[in-house]
This record gives structure tokens, sequence and C-alpha cells, in this order.
């Protein structure tokens, strides 16, 4: 007999969860890649709302990389935020995060670039992370200061991103904000065994997207938590949701990085699950959460 799921008491998550239930089946993983898209893009659709009065985008490109660039009403600062959305790798887009890019940017007083990366398995590593690196460069040449921003699987890619430029010596990425990321722990441990079973996403789905990517095992960029000197990175906001397998990655990144010498912030959202980006609407619990991660954004773009 199998130990019960650990679920949440907040009365607003759990109804978030059965809105995702309802649109995004649990097992989503065991259908084709059309049919994960179409649910994700269906079930993002669901929780859309209207942008920010004055919000101006336009989609445009980065040599071959689709993005859109959101300047809010008052730019405050010239420092320009990256945003990298999650989705396992596999789903996501442009759309799935457009309101919460606007928001973001909005509240920081900055001009945001999100990126539509490729996907897997059309495209495999290091496919996802060359076109964030590529988008983060042209915004580097430019003089531009840069805060690097995900979630999930963006927010890998982004913790890749700041190990990338510090190897090659890129200066301008003065902050990371790293938003429930998944950073390559081990998936026989801690939280990926707690919470093996947490609704949102489990450690048998955290598996799926691994062997769909095809990362190698060991590199650095695809496994951040595994990167052997984490010094001389950007000071960085982690936050995790205490009911997601993927809560120990961030845990023991916040905790490597402060031992190792880097500004590091780290809150964990007790009532949380994974991808409570889009309950900021209706959950208290999201809603501070999210208020958090724009303050620590306008803190780091600060001029």
């Amino acid at each position: 007999m199998s130990a019960p799921s650990p679920v949440p008491t907040e009365k607003a998550i759990l109804q978030f969860l059965d809105i995702c239930d309802s649109f995004y089946p649990q097992d989503a993983v065991e259908a084709s890649v059309e049919q994960q898209r179409n649910w994700y893009d269906a079930l993002c659709a669901r929780f859309d709302r209207p942008l920010p009065p004055d919000m101006v985008f336009a989609d445009g490109m980065v040599q071959r990389i689709p993005i859109r660039r959101y300047r809010p009403r008052k730019i405050s600062t010239r420092t320009v935020l990256l945003y990298l959305h999650g989705g396992g790798f596999v789903v996501g887009s442009l759309e799935s995060h457009h309101a919460i890019c606007a928001e973001i940017a909005d509240f920081a007083g900055a001009e945001l670039v999100s990126v539509d990366y490729r996907l897997a398995p059309e495209y495999r590593w290091p496919a996802q992370t060359d076109d964030g690196f590529a988008v983060l460069k042209h915004l580097l040449s430019a003089s531009n200061k840069v805060v690097l921003i995900g979630d999930s699987a963006g927010g890998n890619l982004a913790a890749g991103l700041a190990l990338r430029a510090r190897d090659e010596g890129l200066p301008g990425v003065v902050g990371q904000v790293l938003i429930y990321p998944a950073l390559g722990g081990d998936l026989a441990a801690g939280s990926y065994v707690e919470m093996a079973a947490a609704p949102g996403l489990t450690t048998a789905d955290v598996a799926y997207y691994r062997e769909i990517l095809q990362a190698p095992a060991g590199a650095e960029i695809a496994e951040p938590l595994n990167a052997s000197s984490l010094a001389g990175l950007p000071p960085t906001y982690i936050t995790v949701a205490h009911f997601d397998p993927l809560r120990d990655d961030g845990r023991q990144y916040a905790a490597r990085l402060a031992a190792e010498g880097v500004e590091v912030s780290f809150r964990e959202e007790p009532q949380m699950v994974h991808a409570w980006l889009r309950a900021r609407h209706m959950s208290e619990g999201a809603r501070d959460g999210f208020h958090a991660v724009c303050e620590a954004v306008r803190h780091f773009a600060a001029p």
C-alpha cells in the first residue's frame, strides 16, 4: 500500500490544482508530445490575464531565435530582464508565460526579453541553452546589464547561462532569479523521495523530462547543482515550493552559493506546489511569493 500523496492545505491552491488537473492530466507525460503541448497551451490560456496598463510588447528575432520584448509604461532602469520559461524543455512558449513576463517587467520598471528557445524532443540538449546564451550575448553586447530569470526548466537554463557567462568572462549579468528550478539533483534522495507523488509534478515526471532532453550526465551547464565551483556567480534569489520534488535542488544550490561566497537569498513557499506562478491571482501564498520574486528582480535591476 503506497503512502498518501503530500498535499497543501491552502484552499485556493487546492482549487488551483483542481483546475490544472481538468486541463492537464496528471499522467500527461504518457501522451504524445503534440497532445502535451495542446493541453499545456489550454491550461496557460485558462490562467491568462490582461496585461498591465500601457504595457507594450513586440515579437522579434535574435539571429534565428524568436523573442518577445516587453516595455512597461515607466522604465526606471537600463538593466534588461531575460526570461526563460518553464515546461520541462518540452512544452511552453512566448504565449505560455506572456502575462507573467509583462507583470514582472511592469513591477521592475524594466524592459524584459522572453526567449522562445527550441524544445525537445525535436531539439535535444544543448539547443536550449545555446539559444538562451545567444540572446544573452546579444543583450550584453549592447552594454546592457542583464538579470536572468527562469522558472522550472527555465530556472535550469538561467542558472546554466550564469555559469556560461562566468566561464567565458562575460561581464554584465547582475543577478539571477531562479523560481522552483530543476538543477540536476539526485532523483533517489531528499525531496525527490519525500515529494515523489506531489501534485503538479512528480519525480517520475522529472525523470521523463531529463530523458527526453538527453543532456549528458555530469554536464555542469545542464546540472548546475553539480558544478565544480559556483564562486563568482552573480547575486541570486531562489524560491522553491514545499510540495515539489524539485524543492531540495533550490535548497542545496542556495546553500552551496552561500558557502562559496555568492550573495544569495532563499525563500521556501510552505503551501505552494510546482508551477504556482500561474496561481498568483487566486492564491494568497502564490501572490506573496510572486511579489517577493518581483521585488528581487527590481532589486537586482536597480540602476
